[in-house]
């Protein structure tokens, strides 16, 4: 199949475009840098010219408010419009676990804003609902540092390795539409500071990591389980401690 992977050259998209490849498919990485401009719509229709599936892993480039709702929905519309108009028969979106359970986040807002264009677009789709990506702790630390102390919320989550993402995307994309919501998560549950904690530690990063109830992830707070899969996710394989050893 012919699959054009939008973020194509990203974390979650190289990889995607990679396994794809490796299971003989035509997998096009489309980016800005390759010439497509979701946002502007630049080179979007050519790009879907012939696809099968369209795979949307992309992201805002900045997580301001506004900037993001509008990254979202200005590109997803273009998306789903110009996929109608090729013909695409599976649209393949990749979102986050807790979505619609932390309305006060901006960010998951537009992340809410995206999936129901997805949905009302009378497209065939698959929406992938994953929690956080290991590799991200160090930029969740960095966004909680003042004076030296790292303060996150004590809610829970439950991390995957961005390669375990990435090839639930590629399987995914290369299988019948879900027709809805799969969400996906690692194998353990872990609080949010608690995960932080472990991999500063792993770095040999003496931040002291402070679990404070008042502490806001994403402009939101977060209390009890909303970052966590609900009954029935595809739990993915790799662990903390398996991902540690891999040398990350």
């Amino acid at each position: 199949m012919r699959i054009v992977v939008i973020g194509g050259t990203g974390l979650i998209g190289s990889q995607v475009v990679k396994l794809l490849g490796e299971h003989g498919h035509d997998a096009v990485p489309a980016s800005p840098n390759s010439g497509v401009n979701t946002v502007t719509g630049e080179g979007v229709r050519e790009v879907l010219a012939g696809a099968d599936v369209l795979v949307d892993v992309s992201n805002s480039p900045s997580f301001a408010d506004d900037d993001v709702l509008a990254f979202f929905t200005t590109a997803t519309t273009n998306l789903t419009e110009a996929a109608a108009e090729a013909g695409v028969g599976h649209y393949v979106a990749l979102s986050i676990v807790g979505t619609d359970e932390l309305p006060e986040s901006g960010y998951l807002r537009a992340k809410v804003a995206q999936e129901k264009l997805i949905r009302e677009s009378g497209l065939t789709y698959s929406i992938v609902r994953a929690t956080q990506f290991f590799e991200f702790a160090g930029a969740i630390a960095n966004s909680a540092t003042a004076d030296g102390v790292v303060r996150l919320p004590h809610g829970g989550v439950q991390p995957i390795a961005a390669s375990d993402v990435a090839a639930v995307v590629a399987r995914v994309a290369a299988s019948e539409p879900v027709g809805g919501v799969l969400e996906i998560g690692g194998p353990e549950e872990l609080t949010m500071d608690g995960w932080v904690r472990a991999v500063l530690a792993q770095r040999k990063d003496e931040r002291e990591v402070v679990g404070d109830p008042e502490a806001q992830y994403f402009g939101t707070l977060l209390t009890g389980k909303q970052l966590v899969p609900n009954e029935g996710a595809q739990l993915q394989p790799t662990s903390l401690e398996d991902w540690f050893a891999a040398g990350n």
